[in-house]
């Protein structure tokens, strides 16, 4: 095992500034994924940790080695590429082994880790057999084992399940997890798959136009978010997001406002715009018994169902506010703008297109953030109530919302 660290990393081509002032450390035996768009630098940042690519500045360590002008095979790192890139003509032992016959080990040694490898990816059996004899998670199995039996320091590991069917990709992260734990090193995944990296990762680097966005445990990312390009990328679908002026009230969007008090804000001030972030499992039809049952709703919002996504143990329903449809969809089956919401609901819900509906939002699950600096302001809106949104009778529109513990069936 061993911690790799990144110091002040930046690479440039030309004009082009592919990694910019990327600070991270990864711990021993950590787990941690690069996720972000194309494009974003994840996959070159990884390339100059494997000696691949030279950083312009910056320096990198594996262990307590400086390693930023080593060559690859002298950093003690193996990689996995989304090419599998097998042998055709060797069969799979061949294919294994053929790092450690290029290094001169002796016989016995390439046996031992060969049977080793073989055994931590169960490919035990199969080791006489051609590539072309091989199912595609097999053949990517091959390739994890040609790195394993390198008995590298760090594994770097670039989208390396991207071209496996769905339901071999699911499975295939089942058995990376287990081979984490059997191996108990450090591990660097590089993948745009969501699922890939909260599923996987001890903690995952959100990365964007090369800059570090945020590194923290998955459901971090999730429920906390640094910033709104974590808040929107993260997440599937993603978050609504709505811009909205803050009063001294709270906050006024084009149709509907969240109570709170702006006091509570550090960097903002009223008159000024926030956006307002809130996922679709925290938006709820009223007069349901999940609705009742939040500790703190905001007031009643009336909406339109657009577009209706059965999903099989949810149902996505899109919400037009100004009643005209056409709800704008982000890239990742989200909503986004100050005409839509996004609501999931149980997939027995009573709900059809074209209905009209009140809903509510949790407001312990809302969160602020300064739309010119992208940063967070909170997560969470009790420490910022104001009365007319916690309260059981709202001035503005005379609904009410009840108190209790958040639970229950959301329909």
């Amino acid at each position: 095992m061993a911690r790799v660290t990144l110091d002040n990393v930046t690479k440039r081509y030309e004009d082009v500034v592919a990694v910019d002032d990327m600070n991270l450390e990864i711990e021993d035996g950590e787990f941690v994924t690069f996720v972000g768009p194309s494009g974003c630098g994840k996959s070159t940042t990884m390339e100059t940790i494997a000696g691949l690519t030279k950083p312009t500045e910056g320096s990198i360590h594996i262990g307590d080695v400086d390693v930023t002008n080593l060559p690859p095979k002298d950093r003690g790192v193996a990689m996995v590429f989304q090419n599998i890139a097998l042998f055709p003509h060797m069969d799979v032992y061949d294919n294994i082994s053929f790092g450690l016959r290029l290094r001169k080990y002796d016989t016995e040694e390439i046996d031992r880790r060969v049977d080793r490898a073989a055994e931590i990816v169960q490919l035990e059996g199969m080791l006489d057999r051609m590539p072309d004899e091989l199912s595609g998670g097999q053949q990517q199995r091959v390739a994890i084992a040609r790195a394993i039996v390198r008995e590298p320091a760090v594994f770097l590991m670039d989208e390396p399940l991207a071209n496996l069917d769905a339901k071999l990709r699911v499975h295939m992260r089942t058995e990376l997890q287990r081979l984490h734990k059997q191996l108990d090193t450090t591990i660097i995944y590089v993948t745009h798959d969501q699922a890939e990296a909260m599923t996987m990762s001890d903690r995952i680097a959100v990365i964007n136009n090369g800059e570090l966005q945020q590194i923290a445990p998955p459901l971090t990312c999730y429920n906390e978010p640094a910033n709104l390009f974590v808040a929107g990328f993260i997440g599937s679908p993603s978050m609504n997001l709505v811009e909205g002026e803050l009063t001294a009230n709270g906050l006024t969007t084009d149709h509907f406002d969240v109570a709170l008090d702006p006091a509570g804000l550090e960097g903002v001030s009223v008159g000024e715009t926030v956006t307002m972030g809130v996922r679709p499992e925290d938006i709820y039809r009223t007069r349901t018994d999940a609705a009742e049952s939040l500790a703190s709703a905001s007031t009643p919002i009336d909406a339109t169902t657009d577009v209706l996504e059965p999903m099989g143990d949810e149902i996505f329903v899109y919400l037009s506010l100004d009643g005209a449809g056409g709800a704008t969809m982000t890239g990742d089956r989200g909503a986004s703008g100050g005409d839509q919401l996004l609501m999931s609901v149980d997939p027995d819900a009573a709900i059809d297109e074209d209905d009209d509906v009140s809903v509510v939002l949790d407001r312990s699950k809302i969160h602020l953030f300064d739309t010119a600096t992208g940063e967070a302001l909170v997560h969470g809106l009790e420490e910022l109530s104001a009365g007319p949104a916690t309260s059981a009778e709202s001035p503005e529109t005379g609904n009410t919302s009840s108190a209790g513990s958040a639970g229950g069936q959301r329909e």
